[in-house]
């Protein structure tokens, strides 16, 4: 239970970096060459040591990752990049992707079997309610920004749906640090290609534009994609995307530690309330595990009746 803990929180903190490296990297670079060398860094560490280990993967499981990472790295953060490119404001694509929770758990049902009571579904909606908090101050676009452009983040939370799904669906025993071997280099085949048909493939020379992908590498990376991964094959599909919920008040704060900006009473109320929802969510999916294992227990053939009072 206390790996478990950790490992949300990590996943939490973790995955809320990738919203200051990209602030961090905006400062010296585009978007797209910001995501080719961080993905050519990271597939280069990770490919030496899969070749240092030697390891192997049959050749169904890299097809898998390799569409995962298409999926969870690819179109979901070139869909987040391009939609703030076009002037979407960071607030509406946050607010787009807290409804992933929601729609994790339609889908779930279906594909999945994994079925919401009406505790879980009031904690997603009030926590829809606390992210719109926190990002209440920045809905607008820019000026001339296009309607498809809003779109755009609605196919990053959809990517990420879709290759969450796929991940629980295949139960893959596929080791975690193996798939991000495979996702990674996936990744940086397709940002590298989409930076040199663009001319931005060439980095600048500065030491701000390294630390960035320092920080998104190591952090957004390894820990973000890493905890995501490890957090889904420990506990559920709701769990995991509820924790979402968390990512937005979390960055407001990293924001405030790193760049100075400000925390209104709003945010904070915001951070409340999100923390709120998660709770209920994670305490009915508890209720819910409990309940199973009951079940099971009782209608298992091998199970002895209790003894006699």
């Amino acid at each position: 239970m206390r790996g478990n803990a950790i490992a949300g929180a990590g996943f939490v903190l973790f995955w809320s970096s990738g919203f200051v490296g990209a602030t961090l990297g905006s400062r010296s670079s585009g978007a797209v060459t910001l995501l080719a060398w961080r993905f050519v860094i990271a597939a280069l560490l990770l490919g030496a040591w899969w070749v240092y280990r030697r390891r192997s993967m049959r050749p169904r499981d890299v097809a898998v990752q390799a569409g995962l990472g298409l999926l969870s790295q690819g179109a979901y953060l070139y869909c987040v990049y391009a939609a703030a490119d076009f002037g979407v404001g960071a607030g509406t694509s946050a607010l787009i992707a807290a409804l992933q929770p929601i729609v994790a758990v339609v889908l779930g049902q279906f594909v999945l079997g994994e079925r919401a009571g009406t505790l879980r579904w009031t904690g997603l909606v009030v926590g829809l309610g606390g992210v719109a908090l926190v990002v209440g101050g920045d809905l607008s676009g820019r000026p001339g920004t296009p309607a498809l452009a809003y779109g755009l983040p609605f196919l990053a939370m959809l990517a990420l749906v879709t290759a969450t799904l796929i991940e629980r669906k295949t139960a893959s025993d596929v080791p975690l640090v193996d798939g991000l071997v495979v996702q990674c280099a996936t990744s940086a085949v397709l940002f590298s290609g989409i930076a040199a048909a663009t001319g931005q493939l060439v980095p600048p020379v500065n030491s701000g534009f390294w630390y960035a992908i320092g920080w998104v590498v190591l952090f957004s990376t390894f820990g973000g994609y890493g905890c995501y991964w490890l957090v889904l094959r420990r506990s559920s599909l709701t769990t995991v995307s509820t924790l979402l919920y968390l990512t937005p008040p979390t960055t407001m704060v990293m924001a405030w530690i790193m760049f100075g900006d400000t925390i209104t009473v709003r945010g904070l109320l915001g951070l409340l309330v999100c923390l709120g929802a998660v709770g209920l969510v994670l305490r009915s999916s508890r209720k819910l595990s409990v309940g199973r294992e009951m079940m099971s227990a009782c209608c298992s053939p091998t199970s002895s009746p209790p003894p006699p009072r």
